[in-house]
């Protein structure tokens, strides 16, 4: 009951200790006890079963939304794949059936009826989603449908869905009237840039898709092949294809030794033939020097933290070695660059977050370390945006096994918040002793981070158990922080005063039994004063004797004291009281080295005559001249002590 009282006071007195959260309403109550879990479905299939989202969740994903941002919905990305598959049947598929005789009378129907199927992609595409796509209009975002502007892009896709198949009736099924369907090229580069938007190794598809542009190059070239030797003839010539074997195989091959200049190829005999391979190997020059360095670029782009991390690792070990570092230096070195980029990635993290902006550095910031920071509880009840502020002053150190994070004795400036790993606080006589294990979420060193005077020493070493990755937040950054958080920082403070009164705590003793019955009730008697254990020490009236006789002394001392100041100032009296003849004969008289008394001449004691009490006669302490005396004398009230006389005597002419 007193521990509960003692609380509701404190809490009374200051209410930043109070919890700033306020008690739910009735009104949200009643909104928690209303909403109802919602009911499991599950499926039954075979031997198992398994949970599985209602149809009502299924119905909401698969519902067209009025808006579509291209940037963060994944269902337009997927949808845009379906009309880039669209796209690359058309590329690929017009050109081959256009120059091959593969298109033929039995098999047309096919064709028509995957052709059919690509346009539908298209018309749903240029009529349902591109409508529905957000775009900016002079900075602002435009979200209704019908008010987007026309731009070039969309003129293409409008041309092409046009119906040209419809000259199938007139000219037979001919595929060069579906040509229009490959200017839908914008859908399949935006495609590109939103898939490698969304992918984790980007630089992989990146080097696919090259190596597509390269395959689809030498396709054209193998069809432009095929109807250059159909129209020479197809084995009127050495040059031309001779018709035998599978023609897309050997028109393939063909273009592929030309287009990547392999040679070994027959010569061309009639001017056709020599214009169109000098067109082949010029072009083939262009198109294959283009295409390695794209494929090195990509290459680059991939590797460059790689290359980045070796480079500056070669500085630093050509930097030991010039100065002759010792090995083991060395080794601990290359151990932490090691598991720092095989960790996160890359060896500073600060350089990649410095160019976003400060929103999206907290974003990032919140998501990666608040989870960690929100478990302190140091921290706990503190302004949400002033731990904010704190994630982005947070500095990350990576600690290798066996380091000293701090030692005993050191000043301490900054405190610590484990991210990662563990570290080991150890003491005993030697320092050697494990006292406690410190894991993720854990803090320590805060007590010199709130202290107000400074120079607060550690008094424990911390080491590094394995890799340990800590945040470090210095004491002059969280000050700078508390600036603009007043209440914060009221109760960072009154949390400190309980840390350090807790450290100065002694080590808790054997547990104290506690009274039964009604004792219980009442607390435990105080400790009697020293100076009521030095009175009744003694039994009888020795100890008060003895106190009696401690305070005589006392007054004895004080009382030498000040004679001893009055005779050292006799020369001031002399002059306010004596003439000058006074003053020779006084001179003369004295002696060659006077010393003045320190302590008034024992009195004899006198044997009690009465049993009454006598009143205090009066005491002359002091010295006495021929024509200065210095008395002192009780005073007759009790408040005020003694009382000093200095009286100076005339002497009579004769």
């Amino acid at each position: 009951m007193r521990e509960r009282a003692t609380a509701y006071k404190e809490k009374l007195k200051d209410p930043v200790l109070s919890s700033p959260e306020g008690s739910p309403t009735k009104e949200e109550k009643k909104e928690e006890a209303e909403a109802k879990p919602e009911e499991d479905h599950y499926c039954d299939m075979l031997c198992c079963k398994f949970k599985k989202p209602p149809l009502k969740k299924y119905m909401t994903y698969l519902k067209l939304p009025d808006s579509i941002d291209s940037y963060t919905d994944r269902r337009y990305v997927a949808w845009l794949m379906l009309v880039t598959v669209a796209y690359n049947w058309n590329c690929w598929f017009i050109p081959l059936r256009f120059v091959f005789p593969y298109q033929t009378p039995s098999n047309t129907i096919y064709w028509l009826a995957i052709d059919i199927i690509c346009d539908i992609c298209y018309l749903c595409d240029l009529l349902v989603f591109q409508p529905r796509v957000q775009f900016l209009r002079g900075g602002d975002i435009i979200v209704s449908i019908g008010s987007r502007i026309s731009t070039i892009s969309d003129y293409l896709d409008l041309i092409s869905v046009l119906p040209f198949d419809v000259l199938y009736f007139f000219f037979g099924f001919n595929p060069a009237f579906r040509v229009n369907r490959m200017l839908k090229h914008n859908t399949f580069f935006e495609f590109n840039d939103r898939l490698e938007a969304i992918l984790d190794k980007a630089y992989i598809y990146r080097v696919i898709r090259t190596t597509g542009y390269l395959l689809f190059i030498l396709h054209i070239n193998a069809c432009l092949y095929y109807w250059a030797s159909d129209y020479e003839g197809l084995g009127s010539t050495r040059w031309v294809y001779d018709g035998q074997g599978n023609m897309y195989l050997r028109c393939y091959y063909w273009a592929v030794r030309t287009l990547i200049t392999i040679g070994g190829l027959p010569e061309p005999q009639t001017l056709f033939e020599i214009v169109f391979q000098l067109l082949n190997f010029f072009l083939g020059v262009f198109v294959f020097s283009s295409l390695i360095g794209q494929m090195r670029d990509v290459i680059g782009a991939a590797t460059a933290g790689q290359n980045y991390y070796r480079s500056c690792m070669d500085n630093t070990v050509s930097y030991m070695n010039t100065y002759s570092i010792p090995k083991l230096v060395q080794n601990r070195v290359r151990t932490w660059y090691e598991y720092t980029w095989d960790s996160q990635g890359m060896l500073d993290e600060s350089e990649l977050l410095e160019q976003m902006p400060t929103k999206m550095q907290l974003a990032i910031a919140i998501d990666v370390n608040f989870a960690i920071v929100n478990k302190v509880d140091l921290f706990k009840g503190c302004d949400t945006q002033m731990i904010y502020d704190m994630l982005l002053r947070l500095k990350s150190i990576v600690y290798l096994p066996g380091d000293f994070v701090c030692k005993k004795g050191e000043i301490g400036r900054e405190m610590y918040i484990i991210k990662q790993g563990e570290v080991q606080v150890l003491g005993g006589p030697d320092g050697t002793k494990v006292l406690v294990t410190l894991r993720a979420g854990a803090v320590f060193g805060e007590i010199s981070l709130l202290a107000a005077g400074g120079g607060n020493r550690r008094t424990a070493n911390v080491v590094a158990h394995g890799f340990a990755n800590l945040f470090i937040l210095d004491k002059k950054t969280l000050n700078e922080i508390l600036v603009h958080y007043p209440d914060s920082e009221k109760l960072l403070m009154k949390k400190a005063k309980v840390l350090l009164k807790e450290k100065g705590k002694p080590p808790p003793g054997p547990p104290v039994q506690q009274p039964r019955g009604l004792a219980g009730l009442f607390g435990q008697k105080q400790e009697t004063p020293k100076l009521f254990k030095a009175m009744f020490g003694a039994k009888g009236k020795g100890g008060l004797a003895k106190l009696l006789q401690m305070k005589r002394e006392q007054d004895i001392q004080v009382t030498s004291q000040i004679i001893e100041q009055i005779l050292s100032k006799q020369d001031f009296f002399l002059n306010l009281f004596c003439t000058e003849a006074e003053k020779t004969e006084i001179e003369e008289k004295k002696p060659p080295e006077p010393a003045a008394p320190s302590a008034p001449p024992p009195q004899k004691e006198e044997p009690e005559a009465d049993t009454k009490p006598k009143p205090r006669p009066v005491m002359h302490r002091g010295t006495t001249n021929e024509s200065l005396i210095i008395t002192m004398s009780p005073s007759p009230r009790a408040e005020e002590g003694e009382i000093l006389k200095v009286e100076a005597k005339e002497k009579k002419k004769k």
